[in-house]
């Protein structure tokens, strides 16, 4: 690709043909336009133009009572005096011309100079601003994040009207150029977390191997923080709440916004911010405080309730059997290990089609499936009720957290102490178990920060806030918080 344009426009004309599909892709509108005496020559992408914006900056331009002008002598001065519209700039190198065309500006090419001009006269399709899903209060606002880079900062700006906040843009994947956002305060970010993002994001530009975010936000994070087969903890928390990421903004959070996706990234992630829930915000301090501490309480309960059961059923009947665990008799030990295999499958099976089919059959689906196949599995003894009841409140303790992501996590943990307790009894529950806690701490956190902050590096006072719901006015931050630095991440 030439690195400069030509001051003759049939020259710059071909280069294009050469660099773009025009007249096999349909989308590609190109122009034929007289500027006066001077010959021009336009390209846009179709669905990408508004074209009244553009039908009347030509009108204006061809109209010889407003420009005047029969001969274009400088094409930055004609810019400047006759072109009216905000978002317009000159530019001479073929790189980035091809690269905000492919964007949505559209070029329009001068006879007789080396520069073009990019009309940003852009507009994507988008959907409304309505509530996430997954992340839905009973109080408070209901927009959330779009597919539309500019609308989710504009959101944010909306609620930080701060001059220190900063959107730095960067451009990941060597095919699909996707535009992402870095959103920072000056007065509070952490210069070292930011630096090593930023080094991050121009290796990844520079490299050839990253063609493409395919999946958006869930492809940059899986770049910025890889993982091992065997860690499924959360390493980077996301959002598609506008007053989630500027609350996490105002604590000295750096956000990551990519293009097409709705998702926000925060930096830097510890386990506990998967823990926190917007809804407590919307509730007065003594009820949020109280249902923080319930989720923190359906970790455990998701985690070990069903493993503890299978422990004490299959290899302490005599303390099961004073537990009441089993409402009638004790069955053979493999069979209590099918029950509980049983359960935990069929009922991953619910939540996956539940989660999959249309809203309006998703809870009638829930239901009678529960009801009819649980009932039917009972009575051809593929269950018992007391391996159903603990998979329930296991099932209910998981659809508790607030992060699907560590909820799913906690699942893959679960299904993993199940199979080593099955398998060893007692020591294989200990191995299991003590597997997991390896696997937590050996998380990956991008920039070195510390995975379990406040914790560790200790911290009291910002402990003391993640686990109880403080009022507005002592829950101001301040200043950025010190989450400490474990080592230097060089990644």
């Amino acid at each position: 690709m030439n690195a400069s344009l030509s001051t003759d426009l049939s020259e710059n004309i071909q280069t294009l043909h050469r660099l773009l599909p025009i007249g096999k892709s349909f989308d590609l509108v190109t122009r034929d336009l007289y500027l006066g005496d001077t010959r021009a020559y336009w390209i846009g992408v179709n669905g990408f133009c508004k074209t009244e914006l553009l039908q009347r900056i030509f009108s204006d331009l061809q109209d010889p009572g407003y420009t005047k002008d029969t001969q274009i002598k400088d094409l930055v001065c004609y810019m400047n005096a006759k072109i009216g519209f905000a978002q317009v700039e000159a530019e001479g190198n073929w790189e980035k011309l091809i690269r905000n065309l492919l964007s949505g500006p559209s070029l329009l090419f001068v006879d007789g100079f080396a520069q073009a001009l990019i009309l940003d006269a852009r507009t994507y399709p988008v959907r409304s601003i309505s509530e996430p899903d997954a992340e839905r209060v009973t109080l408070g606002a209901r927009d959330g994040f779009v597919e539309t880079m500019l609308f989710n900062a504009n959101l944010i700006r909306r609620r930080v009207r701060s001059n220190d906040l900063v959107f730095a843009m960067h451009t990941v994947g060597s095919a699909s150029r996707t535009d992402v956002a870095v959103a920072y305060l000056e007065s509070t970010v952490n210069r070292e977390l930011l630096t090593a993002l930023t080094q991050k994001l121009e290796e990844l530009n520079r490299t050839s191997k990253v063609t493409s975010l395919t999946m958006g936000a869930k492809s940059l994070s899986e770049l910025l923080v890889p993982h091992k087969w065997w860690n499924p903890l959360p390493s980077i928390q996301y959002t598609e709440r506008p007053d989630v990421a500027c609350s996490y903004l105002m604590e000295g959070h750096i956000l990551i916004l990519v293009d097409n996706s709705p998702q926000v990234l925060l930096l830097p992630g510890t386990i506990f911010q998967f823990t926190q829930s917007p809804e407590d915000y919307y509730k007065s301090p003594l009820v949020g405080s109280y249902f923080r501490l319930v989720r923190l309480l359906c970790i455990p309960a998701a985690l070990l309730l069903l493993p503890v059961f299978l422990l004490l059923a299959v290899y302490f009947p005599q303390v099961s059997e004073k537990m009441h665990l089993l409402s009638t008799g004790h069955p053979a030990s493999w069979r209590i290990i099918l029950y509980v295999f049983a359960v935990e499958f069929v009922l991953d099976l619910f939540k996956y089609s539940a989660a999959q089919s249309s809203g309006h059959f998703s809870a009638p689906l829930s239901i009678v499936g529960g009801l009819l196949i649980g009932d039917t599995a009972v009575t051809l003894n593929w269950a018992s009720t007391e391996a159903l009841f603990y998979g329930a409140v296991s099932l209910l303790a998981t659809l508790s957290i607030s992060s699907l992501e560590l909820a799913d996590a906690l699942r893959v943990y679960r299904i993993f102490l199940l199979i080593t307790t099955a398998a060893g009894g007692v020591w294989g529950f200990a191995a299991g178990l003590g597997l997991v806690c390896l696997s937590c701490l050996l998380t990956p956190v991008f920039g070195g920060m510390s995975y379990f902050w406040p914790l560790f590096p200790w911290n009291k006072e910002a402990l003391a806030t993640l686990l109880f719901r403080y009022p507005t006015v002592k829950a101001q931050p301040s200043k950025a918080w010190n989450r400490g630095h474990v080592h230097t991440n060089k990644k």
